[in-house]
């Protein structure tokens, strides 16, 4: 049926079912390649001047800055989308791995090189504390565990009702999931400078490591197991991939085009209303934008699916972000692609961030360097910069607007005073971003930088699942839905969608 049907005039085959997807961050980019390799006619709509979402590229002054992720993980996730489409991701994007991943300096000075080479990281763990080389082994075979179980055979699968839940349940409590990473850690290790080595993971998730899941220790195995890259050209160069292969399939991809709300017919997700008034209509409906503000703002008052705004309004979002962009009119050799700049606290600033949530006088900082591994992100003899610090979201009321400057001048102090003193004399172009402009240029709830927060109780069946309970029609993906936030994440959820979304041929 299905080839006289492919040699029938183009006139008489019956239309593709047409998917709309909202939103054009990773994972709505990756979501419309999936439906795409499905069948579907696939729409995107941005409401940004360009695609990225939380990946977005800000260019200024001849430097080139990535707005959000800044390393790829699990890089299969990427070629299986290229694949979708019978092409390579590696004729089109130039991946190299970054060692080592990460420089980290503790407050006093003392420096750990993290990496993927076991013996380096052996030898790094002892020059610490030879004491607890077997800890780090011990913990290191407990990670690839929790990675194999809580990322490659749960990463990509629907939790969309609650015996899913029950039924992992058993290996979360062997896997330490119903306690914290840093508890996890402190199993094994002895120093308190390698439990926050090997804890401080689920910062890089919008997580708290005193109060994310134990579950989330897979983030270490996760790295060793497949690198931590650099895309030449920065993440970018993904995002503009991403964006050729859907047009390859036949997609489209539109910017400007504000989603003012979901269109229902019946209960059923028919199509979404812009905001100039043109209305789309899908058969298939898929959110990239923040969970709860779909529900929230999306769909037609009066919808009560079952992951609601209620529900929306009581949930725990992830930290905030301030962001500092700036460019140097000289070169840092000394300072590497990845560096993280502990403070004197580790708990304490922790607990103000996530429950107090009171913008600290001190901090730990993540400095990103890319012209260090791709001149290109700069001009000629120049280095590209982007410094992060977690801060509360805006649900601690920190008045941003007073506090940005004030703020962006003691993290360049600290940089001054730890690894690049006078650099601020050397700055030629600057740009920040706060939680503010994540609410008003990414509509995230609360400002946070990653969506939830990843802790048990808002994970797998507890989070938004990627098929809206009681909106058929609509499905969602991206930080804020299952499996979580990290492009790891975000790939993946786009990935559940394959088990979730029926083929387009069944709907012909």
């Amino acid at each position: 049926m299905d080839a006289l049907t492919d040699l029938a005039p183009a006139a008489l085959r019956p239309a593709r079912p047409h998917a709309v997807v909202i939103g054009a961050g990773l994972g709505g980019l990756a979501a419309a390649i999936r439906l795409g390799a499905r069948g579907y006619r696939v729409t995107v709509l941005d409401r940004l001047e360009a695609p990225g979402g939380r990946a977005f590229t800000h260019r200024q002054d001849g430097f080139t800055f990535d707005a959000g992720p800044t390393i790829v993980t699990a890089p299969f996730l990427l070629e299986e989308l290229w694949a979708l489409c019978g092409k390579r991701m590696a004729d089109s994007i130039d991946l190299r791995p970054v060692a080592p991943f990460y420089r980290i300096r503790f407050d006093d000075g003392e420096t750990f090189d993290y990496s993927g080479d076991r013996d380096a990281m052996r030898a790094e763990v002892a020059r610490l504390s030879p004491e607890d080389v077997p800890g780090f082994e011990r913990f290191m075979a407990h990670s690839l565990e929790a990675c194999r179980i809580g990322f490659e055979q749960l990463g990509h699968l629907p939790f969309g009702r609650v015996s899913d839940m029950l039924r992992v349940a058993p290996a979360l409590l062997r896997l330490g999931g119903f306690g914290s990473v840093y508890r996890l850690a402190s199993r094994f290790f002895r120093d308190e400078r390698l439990r926050t080595v090997f804890s401080f993971h689920p910062l890089l998730i919008g997580g708290n490591p005193f109060t994310a899941s134990g579950l989330y220790a897979l983030i270490p195995a996760l790295e060793q197991r497949w690198g931590v890259h650099w895309p030449m050209g920065g993440m970018g160069r993904i995002v503009e991939g991403l964006a050729s292969l859907i047009e390859g399939q036949g997609g489209s991809l539109r910017c400007g085009a504000e989603v003012a709300r979901i269109t229902l017919e019946g209960g059923r997700a028919t199509g979404v209303l812009l905001k100039g008034g043109e209305h789309v209509p899908a058969t298939v409906i898929v959110s990239n934008a923040d969970a709860a503000f779909t529900y929230r703002h999306l769909l037609p008052e009066g919808t009560e699916p079952r992951w609601s705004h209620r529900r929306a309004d009581r949930a725990r979002q992830s930290m905030g972000l301030f962001v500092w962009y700036f460019g140097t009119r000289r070169k840092y050799e000394a300072v590497g692609h990845h560096t993280i700049l502990l403070g004197p606290r580790y708990r304490g600033l922790l607990r103000d961030i996530f429950a107090r949530k009171v913008l600290s006088e001190d901090f730990s900082l993540y400095l990103h360097r890319p012209s260090a591994s791709d001149p290109a992100m700069a001009p000629p003899g120049h280095d590209s910069f982007y410094v992060l610090s977690p801060v509360p979201n805006l649900a601690g009321g920190t008045d941003w607007a007073r506090e940005a400057e004030p703020y962006r001048q003691a993290v360049a102090r600290r940089l001054a005073e730890t690894v690049m003193p006078g650099f601020e004399s050397e700055i030629v172009t600057s740009r920040i971003a706060t939680p503010l402009d994540f609410q008003s240029r990414l509509l995230a709830t609360q400002g946070s930088g990653f969506g939830l927060e990843p802790v048990l109780w808002q994970s797998a069946w507890f989070r938004p699942h990627n098929r809206s309970s009681g909106v058929p029609n609509l499905f969602l993906v991206g930080a804020g839905t299952h499996p979580g936030a990290g492009v790891p994440g975000v790939l993946s959820s786009a990935r559940v969608l394959d088990t979730v979304v029926p083929h387009a041929n069944a709907l012909v």
